[in-house]
């Protein structure tokens, strides 16, 4: 818990118990969360947390940059505790999600854009990942 007390401090964000566990459940998801299934986490060890309050303090967490949004498919909004840049790769089968690192993909012609003004761009690569 030292840890997320940092974190949000290190991001001018006054720790509460249900910012801190907030936090804590996206960490320890180990993938890209929905709003729901981080409320269903923080409610087993905070039962009383109003989704309102985990949905306001993800939308707080990600304007203060501690997370990235990533709308993944139409109508489902995960939460990234990864901020670094990196791309995605979506199993269709299981929908997982999973990082993939920044260098192992190249991405060429964004300097042939010439009307646009390029901040930011991502790959997202869908399909299923193969069977070990």
């Amino acid at each position: 818990m030292q840890n997320i007390l940092i974190l949000l401090q290190e991001h001018k964000i006054q720790p509460t118990p249900q910012r801190i566990a907030t936090t804590q459940a996206v960490l320890d998801a180990g993938s890209h969360p929905s709003a729901d299934e981080v409320w269903e986490r923080v409610k087993t060890d905070h039962p009383t947390v109003s989704r309102a309050t985990v949905y306001n303090t993800l939308n707080l967490l990600v304007e203060k940059g501690v997370l990235k949004t990533q709308i993944i498919k139409e109508g489902k909004v995960v939460f990234d505790p990864c901020v670094e840049p990196h791309h995605h790769f979506i199993d269709e089968e299981s929908d997982e999600i999973h990082d993939i690192p920044w260098d192992a993909l190249k991405v060429k012609g964004e300097d042939s854009l010439k009307d646009f003004e390029v901040r930011e761009y991502q790959v997202v690569l869908r399909g299923r990942r193969k069977k070990k």
